[in-house]
């Protein structure tokens, strides 16, 4: 049975005809899946009041992902009036994530060459040894946090660890990462926007150092990503000055939040529904299925975001060229028509086709490190500690687009 920490759905309210992606009604952040269902049951194709169209329908995410052409990932448009010509836009118009071949086809080869299930397997002993380090530290605390002892600590390692990024500079990387992929937030205060720049000014100043030395002295493009990305393909073409520093940041943002929400959120639902850790503890083989449950029961990324480049049509809906869509994958991944008994987090569940890193030409990149690493420090925190207990209320970042904890208190 769900306990008290529980985000599962009750009864789904009555959507307004003002409901508004940048206006949040109050309980949405703690639980936004009533909201989800009920968006999903009365318009699933729905009309924001800005113009543009919050999808909540697993079958209509994935006929946009599957249709790249019809539905871009290009932001240069409807970013303009959101940053104007700040850092954060260059930033955000450069990276991989938010363009359309062929620049996304150039810096996908690139990157994906190591990130294969191959190199990931190089990168697990070391993984191996921080996440019991971790967890040799929290030993002598009463009490832990799991975000900021423990999930928060990986990525940034890990991930600073495939460019190469020496020890003793990765301490504002986190910070840095966490401003600038708040600014994707559907509403965003000033004081926030002009932060969120001056932690890209700070990024670019310290990449531009970090690819100078790298240049006099490279490293393996097998296990060196920055200089892979440096050296460029093998038939010569190279990304430009900007591209290159822009992708790094994007590589070194990218699995932070995300798998930081991955680790602490399946951490929090296994205190949610203690008879699915009773059986991953009994079966600790489950810990395959249960990341992709993890990533399906509470999505890290709930929203996505294309433009139509052609009239088209969803569902019943005809959609103007040039319409802003939103794509909902916490809700999609909470759909009946694609999952029995959505709100049940089952972590045995098979088929388990989630959306939680997109798919198409867009699907993360970074998907098998991410579930790396949430399997090695999942399986190894409940083998070292399998009667940890949630000793307050977790505290819910607040965010619409990532969905995670800032903290999770916690006795071993």
């Amino acid at each position: 049975m769900p306990s008290q920490y529980q985000n599962t759905v009750t009864s789904a309210p009555l959507i307004s005809d003002d409901f508004d992606l940048r206006h949040l009604p109050a309980g949405f952040y703690q639980n936004p899946y009533p909201y989800y269902h009920a968006l999903r049951e009365q318009t699933p194709v729905r009309k924001m009041p800005d113009g543009s169209y919050l999808l909540t329908r697993y079958a209509d995410l994935v006929q946009v992902y599957k249709d790249a052409k019809t539905f871009s990932s290009d932001k240069k448009l409807e970013f303009k009036p959101r940053y104007g010509d700040s850092l954060l836009y260059e930033h955000h118009t450069k990276s991989l994530v938010f363009n359309d071949p062929p620049l996304h086809t150039r810096v996908r080869r690139l990157i994906m060459g190591g990130l294969t299930p191959a190199a990931m397997a190089d990168t697990e002993p070391g993984l191996i040894t921080l996440v019991d380090g971790l967890l040799d530290q929290m030993a002598n605390k009463r009490e832990v946090d799991l975000i900021s002892d423990f999930a928060s600590a990986i990525p940034v390692e890990i991930i600073g660890n495939l460019l190469a990024v020496p020890h003793d500079e990765r301490e504002p990387l986190r910070e840095w990462s966490l401003a600038i992929l708040g600014a994707l937030e559907p509403a965003i205060t000033p004081e926030f926007f002009a932060y969120a720049n001056q932690c890209v000014a700070g990024f670019l100043a310290y990449l531009k150092e970090l690819v100078a030395k790298r240049r006099l002295h490279p490293g393996d493009p097998k296990t060196d990503m920055l200089t892979r990305l440096i050296e460029g393909e093998a038939n010569g073409e190279k990304l430009t000055e900007t591209e290159l520093l822009q992708n790094c940041i994007f590589l070194l943002n990218a699995g932070h939040e995300t798998t930081t929400n991955l680790i602490g959120n399946g951490l929090v639902a296994l205190q949610e529904w203690p008879e699915q850790k009773a059986r991953l503890i009994a079966q600790p083989e489950m810990i395959n299925t249960a990341i992709e449950e993890f990533l399906r029961f509470e999505s890290s990324n709930q929203l996505g975001n294309r433009m139509t480049t052609v009239d088209t049509r969803i569902g019943d809906t005809n959609i103007a060229a040039g319409s802003r869509i939103s794509l909902c994958i916490g809700a999609a991944n909470r759909d009946p028509l694609q999952f029995p008994d959505p709100d049940q987090l089952d972590l045995s569940r098979s088929p388990n086709r989630h959306l939680a890193f997109a798919s198409g030409i867009h699907q993360c990149a970074g998907m098998f490190l991410a579930r790396l690493e949430g399997r090695v420090a999942i399986s190894r925190l409940l083998a070292r500690y399998p009667n940890y207990a949630l000793s307050a209320l977790p505290v819910r970042g607040g965010r619409a687009r990532f969905r995670g904890f800032l903290s999770v208190p916690c006795t071993l």
